[in-house]
């Protein structure tokens, strides 16, 4: 391979891809539909911007793995097509992007994704490998703080907003209620992640200071975590107790949870 061709490459390898334009592209013509309160019902536009939203941070969140990992000495990286945002190069499709989209409209859960394949053993220093799982959550935190704070602040309100809820005009910004919805999302994806949980990025970044001992009897339940995680939020007490850390998180940011209500409630459209 030539030098030129070893540089085509390398930018090819870093070019955005047009899976990522279009969900960008989704995510401001939905924005801007429920902003300007295009269409009858704010709904679909809500939806639409929900989830294109989750798909965008979904994609940021492989991506700062993959871009701590390349500078911290995996050079493969960029070959795997991994630092193109494109969700379709993840090491498994079904679980970085499919099963998180089902979780969100099933549950109302921002279930955590998993992954982009690193090769660890080109990568020296426990600090560097810690810093490679702390990227993906770190990215839904400054998400979560970028759209919550937007809300909190009132950024997108109007004396004119108004959402119709069964029958009862509400005095809320539509757009409001759809950012601190996916506010909302990022601060379950961040903190489902940072359980020290195997195959859970908390478990990433404690897992280089553990002994090889410890490590090698954790190893076998690392593909049940996020099952086990999963299971977990199933039970009553449990996701009970989850969603009101969420909420707590949210009040830090001053996002009145009537916002938060109405997301869920014009998310779901087909209820209505």
């Amino acid at each position: 391979m030539t030098f030129a061709e070893a540089r085509r490459s390398s930018r090819e390898d870093r070019r955005i891809s047009p899976v990522f334009w279009v969900l960008l592209a989704v995510l401001g013509t939905s924005g801007w539909a429920v902003w300007s309160g295009y269409g009858n019902d704010p709904g679909f536009g809500v939806f639409l911007f929900v989830i294109s939203g989750w798909m965008v941070s979904l994609c940021l969140h492989e991506y700062g793995h993959a871009r701590t990992a390349l500078h911290g000495g995996d050079i493969s990286i960029g070959a795997k097509g991994y630092l193109t945002l494109n969700p379709l190069k993840y090491t498994n499709v079904l679980f970085s992007f499919v099963l998180p989209v089902v979780f969100v409209i099933m549950g109302g859960i921002g279930l955590p994704g998993g992954a982009v394949y690193i090769e660890r053993h080109r990568i020296r220093g426990r600090l560097k490998h810690s810093l490679i799982s702390a990227a993906g959550p770190l990215v839904n935190v400054l998400f979560a703080a970028v759209l919550l704070t937007a809300v909190g602040a009132g950024w997108f309100e109007s004396p004119t907003d108004r959402i119709d809820f069964e029958g009862r005009e509400l005095p809320y910004s539509a757009l409001s209620a759809a950012l601190a919805y996916l506010g909302m999302f990022q601060v379950s994806a961040a903190l489902l992640n940072l359980l020290p949980v195997p195959g859970l990025d908390g478990y990433g970044i404690l897992e280089p200071w553990l002994s090889p001992k410890a490590r090698r009897s954790v190893e076998p339940f690392a593909p049940y975590g996020m099952l086990a995680v999963f299971a977990l939020l199933w039970q009553p007490e449990v996701n009970r107790w989850f969603f009101d850390l969420v909420y707590s998180v949210t009040d830090l940011f001053g996002v009145d949870r009537g916002y938060l209500f109405l997301g869920d409630y014009l998310f779901r459209f087909w209820n209505h």
